[in-house]
């Protein structure tokens, strides 16, 4: 089957596309600003006190445990919401538009793993495989905003939908490969507490966002004592919420929640979880563990794996016929996508934390390697599409 080359259409982005990816360029600058300031902090006189306060005791958590399995719960509700968006509504309604972006997630996901597995395949890191397979959306489209109408509207479209897809398959790899002690019990309660959400959508037709709210919170408590990492409970909690399929409906319960935690996402959330996972000391020989096998995972893993996977895959893709590219998006382009997805940030520095609890040589060494991954990536893929990609005028 060869589809028309008017996968992902020109056409004006939508409202609701256009704040998204406004906010992403914002928050991307911010996430900046605490990464700096976070290393700086850890590797100044009051370094001692401020890794201290991250392991602070509250309510049986240190402050950070409360971070990376509360307040991003919060963060993977978000990623859920707008998942639920472009599946019902969005670039991923229509499986034209849907399919070049999900063959170039699967090469950008399956590539980097194979080549950290490569190094280190049988090793007690071997854990980390999951580590480079992430994409942080609010860095690469933080990045690619910088170009503004430099780049066609159809590539914004193309990194954020294959970003999206991203997400989703690291967090069925977190929920596969990175559980902890694992309770039936808890995981069942869990379940039939999302049942009983999905039944006040579907059967008993409540609009109300309360009684989602409240389920949500009960139902991320048993997931984390489940052993399943508590943040999967966001992502289940997005589908249980109303969503009308509706382009012109603002008022459904999930439209109004995705509006609202749109900020505080980009602004608080994420902020916070550089802030609390970026306290990295970078004590003496901290540039020679780049050549341990780990980091050599990650680095070749984000910067070349992930072009690697997602234009390869994107050709094969295109010369099967199983899908078309826009006229206006050139490979070059693709490749320039391919470059951005290696920027992993957020979303590895949390599957470093699953991949090696209660290992602080590990996830310090692995962070320090997502930290000049994601700068060569950013870097590389910023100038890529700047000085070598065909100039065009994009709708903004």
């Amino acid at each position: 089957m060869h589809l028309p080359s008017s996968v992902f259409p020109s056409r004006g982005l939508s409202a609701t596309f256009q704040r998204f990816f406004a906010s992403n360029k914002s928050g991307g600058i911010v996430l900046i600003a605490c990464t700096v300031v976070s290393l700086l902090l850890a590797n100044s006189p009051a370094s001692a006190s401020y890794l201290a306060f991250w392991q602070m005791n509250l309510a049986g958590m240190s402050v950070e445990h409360w971070i990376n399995d509360g307040l991003m719960a919060i963060f993977f509700l978000m990623i859920g919401l707008e998942l639920e968006r472009e599946l019902y509504n969005g670039e991923l309604s229509d499986l034209r538009n849907a399919l070049l972006p999900i063959v170039a997630a699967v090469g950008g996901i399956g590539v980097p793993a194979l080549i950290h597995y490569g190094l280190n395949g049988g090793s007690p890191t071997q854990a980390g495989m999951g580590i480079p397979m992430a994409t942080d959306i609010a860095f690469a489209l933080g990045v690619l905003a910088l170009l503004g109408k430099g780049v066609p509207a159809s590539l914004k479209i193309f990194l954020t939908a294959l970003a999206v897809i991203d997400d989703l398959g690291a967090i069925i790899v977190i929920a596969i490969f990175y559980t902890s002690s694992f309770s039936l019990a808890y995981l069942a309660g869990a379940l039939a507490v999302f049942a009983v959400l999905l039944g006040l959508n579907r059967v008993g037709r409540v609009m109300a966002l309360t009684p989602y709210l409240v389920g949500g919170a009960l139902m991320w408590f048993l997931m984390l004592k489940s052993g399943i990492h508590a943040t999967i409970a966001g992502v289940l909690l997005a589908f249980a919420i109303p969503f009308s399929a509706r382009q012109d409906d603002r008022e459904s319960p999930s439209h109004r929640l995705e509006h609202v935690l749109h900020l505080p996402t980009a602004f608080l959330i994420l902020p916070v979880f550089a802030l609390a996972n970026t306290g990295i000391v970078l004590g003496a020989g901290w540039a020679a563990q780049l050549g341990a096998p780990n980091s050599l995972g990650i680095f070749a893993g984000l910067v070349l794996g992930k072009p690697l996977g997602i234009v390869l895959f994107s050709m094969a893709a295109v010369a099967s016929g199983l899908c078309s590219k826009p006229a206006e998006l050139s490979w070059r382009h693709v490749l320039g996508a391919g470059m951005l997805g290696g920027i992993g940030f957020t979303m590895s520095i949390f599957v470093t934390n699953l991949a090696f609890p209660g290992q602080a040589e590990a996830v310090t060494a692995s962070k320090i390697a997502i930290l000049v991954a994601s700068l060569t990536a950013g870097v590389a893929g910023f100038l890529w599409l700047k000085f070598a990609t065909p100039a065009t005028t994009s709708d903004q």
